[in-house]
This record gives C-alpha cells, sequence and structure tokens, in this order.
C-alpha cells in the first residue's frame, strides 16, 4: 500500500522547460555554438547537468561548469516565480492527502533555492517534507532520497516516486519502490521509455496507480 508520494519539482511540479531551453540557448549563443530546439533538448537533458550540458554542446573550456552554474541560478531563480504549475497538480495533491499519504518533494536543486520557489509559488504547505542537495551542481539526487527513507525506516514498497526523467525512474528501480514518469516534463517519451515504468500524460492519472 502506498503511504508517500515523492515529487520530483523541475518539470514535473513547475514548468519551467522554455525556461530552461531559453537559458541553454543563451549559453549557447554566448559560446557562438548551434542552439538546440525543443525536441533537441528533450533527447539530451538528463543527470549529471554537467553531462547533459556537454551533449549539448557547451564548452567548458570556454566557461567553466561551475561558473555556467551561478550564472544559470542567477538567472533562473527570479524567472522560475513567473512559470506555472502544471495542470491538476494541485487537485492531485489534495486527493492524495484526503487518502492520508504523505507529500514529499525530492529535488535535484539547491535546497535554500527549492524552499524559495516552493514560498513563492505559495505551495510549500502542500508538502509534509522538501528534500533537496546542498550545492547547485544538481548532481544526483538519489542518496538523498535513500538516506531519507532510512531514516525515517519506510519500506520501499509504500513509496511513489512520480517524476519526468530517467534519474526518476532509475531512482524507484534502484530502491524496488514504484516509480511513474511523466511525459511532460524535460525528457521525451523515447527517452523514458527504456526504463519501462509507467508513463503517464497527465498528473491527475497519479490515483490510478496507488
Amino acid at each position: 500500500m502506498i503511504k508517500y508520494v515523492f515529487f520530483d519539482f523541475n518539470g514535473t511540479i513547475l514548468n519551467d522547460l522554455d525556461l530552461c531551453i531559453n537559458l541553454l540557448n543563451e549559453i549557447l549563443r554566448k559560446q557562438h555554438k548551434k542552439e538546440v530546439t525543443k525536441e533537441e533538448y528533450k533527447r539530451i537533458f538528463g543527470f549529471p547537468i554537467s553531462s547533459y550540458y556537454e551533449r549539448a554542446g557547451v564548452d567548458f573550456n570556454l566557461n567553466s561548469f561551475e561558473e555556467l552554474s551561478s550564472w544559470f541560478i542567477k538567472e533562473y531563480q527570479p524567472k522560475s516565480y513567473s512559470c506555472k504549475l502544471y495542470p491538476n497538480l494541485i487537485q492531485t495533491i489534495k486527493l492524495l492527502k484526503e487518502k492520508g499519504i504523505t507529500i514529499v518533494v525530492l529535488s535535484a536543486s539547491e535546497i535554500n533555492n527549492l524552499k524559495d520557489q516552493l514560498n513563492k509559488l505559495n505551495i510549500i504547505d502542500y508538502f509534509d517534507y522538501v528534500l533537496g542537495l546542498d550545492n547547485i551542481y544538481a548532481k544526483s539526487k538519489i542518496m538523498v532520497g535513500k538516506n531519507f527513507l532510512l531514516e525515517h525506516n519506510i519500506s520501499p514498497s509504500e513509496v511513489l516516486f512520480v517524476g519526468d526523467t530517467d534519474h526518476d525512474g532509475k531512482l524507484a528501480l534502484e530502491l524496488n519502490a514504484k516509480g511513474l514518469l511523466f511525459s511532460g516534463g524535460h525528457q521525451a517519451r523515447e527517452v523514458l521509455e527504456p526504463l519501462g515504468l509507467p508513463i503517464i500524460d497527465d498528473l491527475k492519472e497519479i490515483i490510478n496507480y496507488l
């Protein structure tokens, strides 16, 4: 029985897809590289972010990954407040809470930036726990998820992970938990399909997998 639903943030709760593509293309323009289309972006995006940047054509000899990460966050954070939540998110969370399910945000974002976004979007109170990283480099959130389950003595059989990337899917598979992948985020369906997990097109479908 599912007692915990873990939501990814970027591309699952917050529709920041266009913003992230625009910022990537700004980096590429500054480096005189070819820009990417939305379709190309959704095929190459992934974790760690440094590897995805390389696939996009970013040259770290021109700008270090650390430099670009700092620039990205400075540009991204205030602009993200204007991004929209995905349709049916709040309605779905309310239904989950009515069933007594604990709602968790698990993100590869730096924890203070994540909490700031949730506060600015007026949705932080919907979540029982907010989990993020202690840095801005978005390498992996798998250990954060693992440690949370261990610290709270949670059985993976009680957990459903919902996210928009193969990183979310790998987390679910590694922990032997349930996983749902959302097609409306940062990765293309063709990237998600090889994991063999169910793929949803609307967040309201989460209720069907409890």
